[in-house]
């Protein structure tokens, strides 16, 4: 069918035509923001969940939401190999901007701005990566320490105060947060904390993998009680239908039953396989409706395409050893799987091999979901590691 009406739109972040399954966590994140913007208390939100899912688009739609209120949002992905200053500092410069509206004299504005300036000054003796400049006169005494947790403390609380007196919300949007160290994590929490004991209307929605829980509740110990943890996961079959079958009805074309069955059986009801799937069941159909046919002839499409790009950027950065335990992974099935039964594949004792697999979950390849286990991040992974790269001798 004609590829100019393809509806599908696979890709890292890509809003999907049709976001399905997801309007309870968009409606919870709403009410934070009313009762935030309120003063009333409400728990900042976590998203977490394997890759795929669609976590960072969830992110965008909630964000758009808040805009809609006219919420300041401070938008933010957390890179690896960057520090929390390097990151927050010049978003928080962004918002301060938006408040300013030309009345940078009014006094929790001026501090704020002071206070970033000094937060500047100070991190950038102590972090090589910030690099963010911002010309107002540093505030004496807030945010300048030179202790992370006390300085993002000022920080966050200087600019929530700027924001009660905009009367507004600022709302921090940090995609992939489990790159931030765990030590600058706990800053970031203290942070949150002590502006929610305070009532003032500044809060944050994340995402990230979902080793994240047990990296915040180290970080902190109250985190789990500061934070509302919300898992995301593969579609349910009703709203995986309702992704796949509501954009091509949009243009007209059907799927057969068959046809639907086999996709959801493919992507097993992660939203970005089923966008995968169903562009390319389109690009190999003639008419509709989209058949069984179609599907076959488009799985081997699709698995290549996914092989090449979102499965291979992932595994090109791999160091031969973590690629070898991540086959020895895939030999045992999709997972989760007891580390040593990994080891034991591998030929080696699980303490000689834990290193590795310490560094494939900083990487955010592995997780795990219970102590002594190991899964991958990636749905699918397993498949496509016993397609790229030999068994194991």
């Amino acid at each position: 069918m004609d590829p100019r009406h393809n509806p599908y739109a696979p890709g890292a972040g890509t809003p999907p035509p049709e976001l399905a399954g997801r309007d309870d966590i968009i409606e919870r994140a709403a009410v934070a923001f009313y009762r935030i913007g309120a003063g009333r208390a409400a728990r900042s939100v976590i998203l977490y969940g394997l890759r795929g899912v669609g976590k960072t688009v969830l992110l965008q739609r909630i964000r758009l939401a808040a805009e809609t209120e006219n919420f300041v949002p401070v938008v933010i992905e957390a890179p690896e190999e960057r520090s929390l200053p390097a990151i927050l500092g010049p978003a928080l410069r962004a918002a301060l901007i938006r408040m300013n509206r030309g009345e940078a004299t009014k006094s929790a504005l001026r501090k704020a701005f002071g206070a970033l300036a000094s937060f500047a000054r100070v991190a950038k003796l102590k972090y090589g990566d910030v690099e963010f400049n911002i010309d107002f006169s540093p505030e004496l005494g807030v945010a300048d320490s030179g202790d992370l947790e006390t300085d993002i403390t000022d920080l966050l609380v200087c600019v929530g105060e700027t924001a009660a007196e905009r009367k507004t919300v600022v709302v921090l949007f940090i995609d992939e947060i489990q790159y931030i160290p765990e030590a600058q994590l706990a800053a970031l929490i203290t942070a949150l904390h002590r502006a929610s004991q305070k009532q003032l209307p500044i809060t944050m929605v994340a995402a990230g993998l979902p080793q994240l829980l047990g990296q915040m509740g180290r970080a902190k110990s109250y985190a789990e009680r500061l934070f509302e943890f919300i898992p995301i996961g593969p579609l349910e079959n009703d709203a995986a239908r309702q992704a796949l079958c509501v954009p091509a009805g949009q243009e007209a074309v059907t799927f057969s039953e068959e046809a639907i069955v086999e996709i959801l059986r493919r992507t097993e009801g992660y939203p970005y396989f089923i966008q995968e799937w169903g562009k390319h069941a389109w690009s190999e159909a003639t008419a509709s409706p989209i058949t069984l046919d179609d599907v076959l002839r488009a799985n081997e499409v699709a698995i290549a395409e996914l092989d090449a790009s979102f499965f291979r950027v992932r595994f090109d950065r791999l160091t031969p050893a973590e690629k070898r335990y991540i086959r020895a992974m895939a030999e045992l099935g999709a997972g989760p799987h007891r580390s040593g039964d990994i080891a034991d594949l591998l030929g080696k004792k699980n303490s000689a091999v834990a290193p590795v697999r310490a560094r494939l979950i900083v990487k955010g390849m592995v997780y795990s979901p219970s102590h002594g286990d190991t899964a991958f991040t990636v749905p699918l992974f397993d498949g496509f590691m016993k397609r790229i790269m030999p068994p194991l001798l």
